[in-house]
C-alpha cells in the first residue's frame, strides 16, 4: 500500500519538523514541508498531494490566500487548516474557499492522526471550539438571507443531514441500507442540485439550512 502524501505548511521550523516526525512515525504517511503559503502553492501545483495541513498566519502568503490559489487549480486535494487561532472569521473564510476542516495545534497526537484519517476519508473536520463559534453564525446568516431551499426528497435530506454530521459514505450507506456507490451518486447529484462545489460546502449547507 503506497503512502499518502501530506504537505505541512508552517512558518515555524520547530513546529513544522515536530509535526512531520509525529505524522510520519507510523510509516503510513510521507510528509513534505513548506514555510509559507507561496511555497505551498508551488508544491501543490507540481506534486501529487493527498492532504495539506495549512497554517493561517504566515509571511509572504497567508493560509487563506493559499487555499484560494490551490483550490482554483487543484480540486481534489484535501486541505485542513491547522492553527493556534480559534478564530470565527478565519474558519468561515477558509471553509467558504474550499478548506475541508479547521483544527487547532493544541490537539494531542491521537486527535491529530484521527483528524488526518477522517479528512482523507472525505469528512469535514472542525475543532469543537471552532464549531461552537461558527455554527451559530452560519445559522444566523441563513435566517438573514432566507434563501429558498430546493425541493429535496426525504432520502436526499437524510444524506445531506448525515454529511453535515460528518458521516463517511460508508457510514451513510450502512445507516440507509444503500450501497456506497449509490450514496456517491446521490451526493454528486446534490452537488449539482444545491450548487455546492464539494462535500465541505454540502456540510455547511446542511448546517445553514438546519437540515
Amino acid at each position: 500500500m503506497s503512502q499518502k502524501q501530506i504537505l505541512i505548511v508552517e512558518d515555524q521550523p520547530i513546529v513544522r519538523q515536530g509535526l512531520k516526525m509525529m505524522i510520519e512515525f507510523g510509516g503510513e504517511y510521507d510528509v513534505q514541508e513548506a514555510s509559507d503559503g507561496l511555497e505551498a502553492v508551488k508544491i501543490a501545483l507540481s506534486h501529487h498531494l493527498d492532504l495539506i495541513l495549512m497554517d493561517v498566519r504566515m509571511p509572504n502568503m497567508d493560509g487563506i490566500h493559499a487555499v484560494k490559489e490551490i483550490r482554483r487549480l487543484k480540486k481534489q486535494v484535501k486541505i485542513v487548516m491547522l492553527t493556534t487561532f480559534a478564530d470565527e472569521d478565519y474558519a468561515l473564510q477558509s471553509l467558504k474557499l474550499g478548506a475541508n476542516g479547521y483544527i487547532l495545534k493544541d490537539a494531542d497526537r491521537d486527535s491529530l492522526m484521527l483528524s488526518i484519517k477522517k479528512a482523507l476519508d472525505g469528512e469535514m473536520i472542525l475543532d469543537g471550539q471552532v464549531a461552537s463559534k461558527i455554527i451559530p453564525t452560519l445559522l444566523e446568516q441563513n435566517q438573514v438571507e432566507q434563501r429558498a431551499t430546493p425541493n429535496l426528497t426525504e432520502r436526499e435530506r437524510d444524506i445531506v443531514r448525515m454529511v453535515g454530521e460528518g458521516l463517511s459514505n460508508a457510514e451513510i450507506a450502512e445507516a440507509l441500507f444503500l450501497t456506497v456507490g449509490t450514496v456517491k451518486n446521490y451526493i454528486s447529484q446534490l452537488f449539482l442540485k444545491l450548487h455546492v462545489r464539494d462535500r465541505t460546502q454540502l456540510a455547511i449547507y446542511s448546517i445553514k439550512n438546519q437540515i
